[in-house]
């Protein structure tokens, strides 16, 4: 599996568009990583949360959040509010009160992870990417504007060397993921498709070709190929037959997840994903599993 990877970031009032650097004692660590210059960590005070909203800090990034916090005294400043859905914070020392994204003693593997996965740090048209194999824990880095250019491998870690990855929920679109080393440490990561990469550390769910389906669900795959189930307005486009095999995941239940990638005249594609128990029928209730 390979996704888009990077240091999370804080969504509390306290810490939102923040993220620290923590030792097991809670000491600042970022001084000691040896990285270059960040833009520090220090939660803001009430006052200095007026202004500050979820989609500046999503979609502006900190320049942004730093400029509106400076004017944060300027007539028609709003209390920052939560983005909506996210629920609770389970662990509000590290949530709310303080949003660590490293917590590791001295020659702890996550002090080993590169600075490029901070954004605050690497240019601004480097991305750093995810890959799980068997065997490892890859993190690759390049520059998204010149694809041609190979990827470098910036840090690995044995599998062996990751007791677990779980998904942290109270996070900007539920995209975090905390990974826990062997050694203790641990690092939040943001990534897309969180479900998934937990689900595939866990061998929860895992590739499967279709002729290892049971005859109910390859019968019901060709159905949805056939005929997708996908409501289409004509200033959109209109459906084209589908060419690219379905992506399909099987779950520990035997249930499997099909995606079909559903071209358009438009010349877009849409994405239609359904769930099929092993008697062919549809199963509705892993529709938040992507």
């Amino acid at each position: 599996m390979r996704v888009e990877v990077a240091f999370a970031i804080g969504i509390a009032p306290p810490v939102a568009g923040l993220r620290s650097f923590r030792d097991t004692e809670r000491h600042d660590i970022e001084a000691r990583l040896g990285w270059p210059p960040g833009p520090g960590f220090s939660p803001r005070s009430r006052p200095d949360r007026v202004g500050v909203r979820a989609l500046d800090i999503a979609l502006l990034g900190i320049p942004r959040l730093l400029d509106i916090i400076a004017n944060a005294g300027a007539a028609g400043g709003t209390l920052f509010g939560e983005p909506a859905d996210v629920g609770k914070p389970r662990e509000p020392e590290n949530e709310v009160d303080d949003f660590p994204v490293m917590w590791a003693a001295p020659d702890d593997t996550a002090r080993t992870l590169p600075w490029q996965l901070d954004p605050a740090r690497r240019p601004k048209a480097y991305r750093t990417e995810l890959v799980l194999t068997d065997q490892r824990l890859v993190v690759l880095g390049g520059g998204e504007d010149d694809e041609s250019v190979p990827a470098e491998e910036l840090w690995a870690a044995s599998r062996d060397a990751v007791a677990d990855i779980e998904r942290m929920p109270y996070s900007e679109g539920g995209s975090d993921v905390r990974v826990r080393f062997t050694d203790g440490s641990w690092t939040r990561w943001r990534v897309k498709e969180p479900l998934k990469l937990v689900g595939r550390f866990r061998n929860d769910r895992l590739p499967v070709a279709e002729g290892d389906l049971t005859q109910e669900q390859r019968e019901r795959l060709t159905a949805l190929v056939v005929s997708p189930p996908l409501r289409v307005s004509r200033s959109i486009g209109t459906m084209l037959p589908v060419t690219e095999p379905p992506s399909l995941e099987r779950f520990s239940d035997g249930t499997v997840m099909a995606e079909l990638q559903v071209p358009l005249s438009s010349g877009t594609v849409w994405t239609v994903t359904r769930y099929l128990c092993p008697d062919g029928t549809d199963d509705v209730t892993k529709d938040s599993v992507r």
